[in-house]
């Protein structure tokens, strides 16, 4: 991927996202170090990621094969190497009322469908109980040369989120969210986030991201249009190619991902992927936002981290891939719940060739 591409997360499988492409449309084919996704292509070139709905069919073997490879950084940064800090940015006045329940959670009288406690509740559990799913993310670095697939143990290796990845919560009710925001206005929203939450320098930001979720009803970049059938996609805010342009920022390079309000695609964005009944409703949410999570934290300025041949992250190659197993969709458990969460891509599984993985152990 170049440094100017976008990841997004297709239904059932993403690149720097998880773009979900609706069942019933074909896959366009893909070029040099272009994803196979007709949501992604020549006028959204930052959508990284994008990948066909369950049951719209995929390219499971092309995706599956190649291992990832280092993209030699963008403004010197390649994957998040500090602990990793995740700000949810709740954006526009449709979230509604605010309040905090029990366990000190935000609640919003404008999310119908929970989403806004779980986001918090997965972050927040990241790096606890033991868990290992961020593991596997651990064995990508920065400082690798251009092309390689491989880490030395010195280099400077992916952060584990200790004691939870959540960093704070805003919910920017000062206007009411855009019906179609732009990628632009998305970057820019997230880098509003950083100036409300103190982090105000280059450093403050470098191993943060700004997860800006749009309310019920909007459709942020297009997400569930005809033109846009995908679930979620990352970037940066110094993306040339984004729609609406580059978002300028006094407080270094902001890394953000558009997380829509992904139940409105019900199946299509994972709902029951892993869990039957209303246990399931929320597995999209899981599934998607930690598709993002993942992407981020290795491919933080896409596409100068870590992709392969043909663009594809860590989570696009197993996104969709099914349940179960060594690398499928699965529950883990947190401290703070069981979450339905998919594997990710492990070059060094199956004694280098590289696979799916749902658990790892951390690096270094």
């Amino acid at each position: 991927m170049s440094p100017t591409r976008r990841t997004s997360v297709k239904v059932m499988t993403g690149l720097t996202s998880l773009v979900i492409a609706a069942a019933g449309f074909a896959a366009a084919p893909a070029s040099a170090n272009q994803p196979v996704d007709e949501f992604a292509g020549p006028s959204h070139p930052y959508r990284h990621g994008a990948v066909p709905a369950k049951g719209a069919g995929t390219a499971a073997a092309g995706k599956r094969t190649a291992n990832l490879k280092f993209g030699g950084g963008v403004d010197g940064i390649g994957v998040t190497t500090g602990a990793p800090k995740v700000y949810l940015v709740f954006w526009g006045s449709q979230w509604g009322g605010q309040g905090t329940d029990a366990n000190g959670y935000t609640t919003l009288s404008g999310d119908p469908a929970g989403i806004a406690v779980r986001a918090q509740q997965l972050f927040k559990g990241l790096g606890t109980n033991g868990e290992t799913w961020s593991g596997v993310m651990t064995q990508y670095c920065d400082g690798a040369a251009k092309g390689a697939t491989t880490c030395a143990a010195s280099a400077d290796h992916v952060g584990y989120p200790t004691g939870g990845a959540l960093a704070g919560v805003w919910v920017d009710e000062s206007v009411a969210a855009p019906g179609q925001a732009t990628g632009n206005q998305l970057a820019t929203e997230a880098v509003k986030a950083a100036g409300h939450f103190g982090n105000t320098t280059a450093a403050s930001n470098r191993d943060a991201q700004y997860v800006v979720l749009s309310p019920t009803g909007t459709h942020p970049d297009g997400f569930n249009t005809s033109g846009g059938q995908f679930c979620a996609w990352h970037d940066w805010n110094g993306d040339t190619t984004l729609s609406g342009g580059a978002a300028p920022s006094a407080y270094g390079d902001i890394a953000f991902t558009n997380d829509p309000y992904v139940t409105d695609m019900g199946a299509s964005c994972g709902q029951n992927y892993v869990n039957a009944g209303s246990a399931g409703t929320l597995d999209g949410v899981t599934i998607v936002y930690g598709h993002e999570y993942s992407e981020t934290i290795t491919d933080q300025n896409p596409a100068g981290g870590w992709t392969d041949s043909t663009g594809y992250e860590n989570a696009d190659k197993c996104a969709w891939k099914g349940t179960g197993g060594v690398g499928g969709a699965q529950n883990v458990a947190l401290a703070t719940g069981s979450f339905a969460m998919q594997g990710t891509w492990s070059n060094d599984y199956n004694g280098g060739a590289g696979g799916c993985q749902i658990s790892h152990p951390i690096v270094p």
